[in-house]
């Protein structure tokens, strides 16, 4: 989710999508990210349901940006607004339909 959302990004500024370039944007984010997971894993947590789901995206973004700040990587309010909603829907979004048709589904059991 965190490579597609910095090679979006990056394609979207017309600055290229080299691995290089898009691992300069990724990195802060997916160490968030495998921060995120690891306590997940470590709790015992289904990294599928939703709580986990918004525990990954802001503990994604939090770690990220601040990495990003700390690197003079660049933290405008207008991408902090962007990074938030895109990553929220990265990691949440699909998490929400997965239950949302786990409940309308007629033959799944709970």
């Amino acid at each position: 989710m965190v490579v597609v959302f910095a090679a979006i990004g990056r394609a979207s500024h017309d600055e290229g999508l080299r691995l290089a370039g898009v691992w300069h944007t990724a990195w802060p984010f997916l160490l968030g990210t495998a921060l995120a997971l690891a306590w997940a894993a470590y709790a015992k947590d289904d990294p599928r349901t939703v709580k986990i789901g918004i525990r990954v995206w802001l503990l994604t973004l939090l770690v990220g940006m601040v990495l990003r700040r700390l690197t003079d990587a660049g933290t405008a309010p207008s991408f902090v607004v962007v990074a938030t909603l895109v990553l929220g829907a990265l990691f949440v979004g699909w998490r929400l339909v997965a239950r949302a048709r786990r409940w309308t589904h007629p033959f799944t059991r709970r």
